[in-house]
């Protein structure tokens, strides 16, 4: 239940203790809301979420191929969550005439700025040259959201 941190994990006994252990040092206390919310998900049956895997696949890859189409971008698949990780570090000394892009984080205030399409640093998740994009959103808004970051980034050089 992304966003709601809960879940529940199935694994060999020595990977759930070692898991356990982790997870009491970070979580504790999950509301009464999310543990009933929880509850129903897990006796709903499978149709629902068979309709969403369906859902978040064609998003991935309409993300994608969109991004892909975009010179400079390396793109990779990603294989869970709703979240691509493209390396923007091509971009990276380019500047459209106004601000340099020094690094990922310049990178995304300037298209945060320019076309109004928020991102984050990869920074916290490992990857500096990285900018963390979600595809939690409908396909309309994720097409006209990488339509404008394409233009933005044309205009830099």
């Amino acid at each position: 239940m992304t966003g709601w941190r809960i879940g529940y994990i199935g694994a060999p006994k020595w990977i759930a203790q070692a898991c356990d252990k982790m997870q009491g040092q970070f979580t504790s206390g999950t509301s009464s809301i999310s543990q009933k919310a929880a509850t129903a998900a897990l006796r709903s049956g499978t149709e629902f979420y068979d309709a969403m895997r369906t859902t978040y696949l064609r998003r991935r890859d309409l993300v994608v191929k969109m991004l892909k189409e975009i010179p400079g971008l390396k793109v990779n698949i990603p294989m869970g969550a709703f979240y691509v990780f493209p390396d923007v570090s091509a971009f990276f000394g380019k500047t459209d005439g106004n601000t340099v892009i020094q690094n990922a984080t310049d990178l995304c205030m300037f298209l945060l700025n320019d076309c109004g399409v928020s991102m984050v640093t990869g920074e916290a998740f490992g990857d500096p040259r990285c900018i963390r994009l979600s595809y939690a959103t409908s396909d309309e808004i994720l097409v006209k959201a990488l339509s404008r970051v394409k233009e933005s980034l044309a205009k830099l050089h």
